[in-house]
């Protein structure tokens, strides 16, 4: 996780009314925060690369594209906690945005103390989950979206993280690729199930420039895949 001199960590306001998102600003600075400020739905994705923020305050109804869209794309390159910010208080509209992958759900109007209050709270629930370590050296960082092996990071795609993440948390069990797309595309666009093949290769060899070996992700022919530390076949430390 990021830190920043001075600052509780960087929030990203998506927000199209300028007063509230400068009443949003000066709470967030009360409390800590550094912030940045996106007012149009069509800059957001370069804000969020850009700004590399640690939690992203989201409304759901912005010029440009929505806040659901956002939040899938964002849902596509991170695990940076999202809270949604809507007036549209329908019990489908909490859901959806739920479901596209938002860690929390503001309903407007709202008072700022309880925005700045759930930020802390989400926040706190990111960084503080730990990572999950196997015996070949290799880790997941849940809080910090990445995978380590003996403790450096490994260069990999959102897709391919989380295609290792699903791997590494059950050893042993063979995922067909329709399971595996179900966790690697929370989008659930639509793409030939052929697409996992590909993401494989480019893991293996990432895995295997790192150091561990090809058949640490093991293809079980006609069924699918599944991850194999050398503990898991008998290997002592």
């Amino acid at each position: 996780m990021k830190t920043y001199p001075d600052s509780l960590g960087r929030i990203l306001v998506v927000e199209d009314e300028p007063r509230l998102a400068a009443v949003l600003r000066d709470y967030l600075h009360a409390a800590g925060y550094a912030s940045d400020w996106v007012a149009d739905g069509d800059g957001v994705m370069d804000a969020f690369r850009t700004q590399r923020p640690d939690l992203v305050l989201l409304d759901l109804m912005l010029p440009g594209r929505d806040g659901v869209d956002l939040c899938r794309a964002i849902r596509s390159e991170s695990e940076v906690p999202v809270i949604m910010v809507t007036a549209r208080v329908e019990e489908i509209d909490r859901l959806l945005g739920l479901e596209v992958g938002a860690d929390d759900y503001i309903c407007k109007p709202f008072s700022p103390k309880e925005v700045i209050a759930r930020v802390g709270v989400v926040l706190r629930r990111y960084r503080h989950t730990p990572p999950e370590r196997m015996g070949d050296g290799l880790s997941i960082d849940e809080a910090g979206n990445r995978a380590l092996l003996q403790g450096q990071a490994l260069d990999l795609t959102a897709v391919e993280f989380r295609l290792l993440r699903t791997l590494f948390k059950s050893p042993g069990r063979v995922w067909s690729r329709e399971q595996l797309l179900d966790h690697i595309y929370e989008d659930h666009r639509v793409v030939t199930d052929r697409t996992v093949d590909s993401h494989i290769r480019n893991l293996r060899r990432k895995l295997r420039d790192a150091g561990l070996p090809d058949e640490s992700v093991r293809s079980i022919y006609g069924v699918g895949y599944s991850y194999e530390p050398p503990l898991a076949a008998g290997a002592t430390e």
